[in-house]
């Protein structure tokens, strides 16, 4: 049975970079810092390193009661046992994505700054959408930029919990926060730092009240 969706927390995205051991133990740190949800999400490699690592974090996030989202990838998420999957513009409908996984999985939304897109994902089933770049990314430098305000209509507008991603930190968490967003998804934030876990907890600390 899929674990739940966090309504509040920190939402951590594991970079392309990191593999095998080194993947497992950054996402580690990451949880033991207060990361509330992981987010796998391999862009490059064979799809069997791919299927060998998602099942070592899905052990490792159901050891410490996480729920595991794969990014893109509804089969690999199935094919795993992963709690999700997160759908970007191109990545197929909620309705697709769920008669693979199950009507329990978790299904979220990448919305851009289109809070007409969130409606509908949300009327479609998902179970959370993302709103982004909030603030500019490294990751991402060409990404639209998504503001404040979408923010603060969404959290008024939806019922399901509202994810803040795109060059958040420790130092403007609370800006995401304070305007509607639920949940911040980070990643080189935590994944970047020389101390993964103590940059986790600093994000976590920022996002309370």
């Amino acid at each position: 049975m899929p674990m739940p969706f966090p309504a509040k927390g920190l939402y951590v995205i594991t970079p392309d970079r990191l593999s095998g051991n080194a993947l497992c133990r950054a996402v580690e740190q990451a949880v033991f810092g207060g990361a509330a949800v992981v987010q796998y999400r391999p862009k490059s490699g064979p799809q069997k390193a791919h299927f060998a690592d998602g099942r070592h974090l899905l052990d490792l996030c159901r050891a410490a009661g996480r729920p595991l989202i794969v990014n893109d990838d509804p089969r690999l998420a199935a094919d795993i046992g992963a709690d999700g999957v997160h759908l970007g513009r191109d990545d197929g409908a909620v309705a697709s994505a769920r008669s693979v996984l199950g009507s329990g999985a978790i299904i979220g939304v990448s919305c851009y700054d289109s809070l007409e897109r969130a409606l509908r994902a949300e009327a479609e089933g998902a179970d959370y959408v993302a709103f982004g770049a909030i603030f500019p990314s490294a990751t991402k430098p060409a990404a639209p930029p998504a503001q404040l305000q979408t923010l603060r209509e969404a959290k008024v507008r939806l019922t399901v919990p509202v994810v803040a991603i795109g060059g958040i930190d420790a130092s403007n968490a609370s800006e995401a926060v304070k305007a509607g967003a639920d949940i911040v998804a980070v990643i080189e934030a935590v994944f970047g730092a020389a101390d993964v876990a103590q940059a986790a907890l600093a994000l976590r600390r920022a996002l309370l009240p």
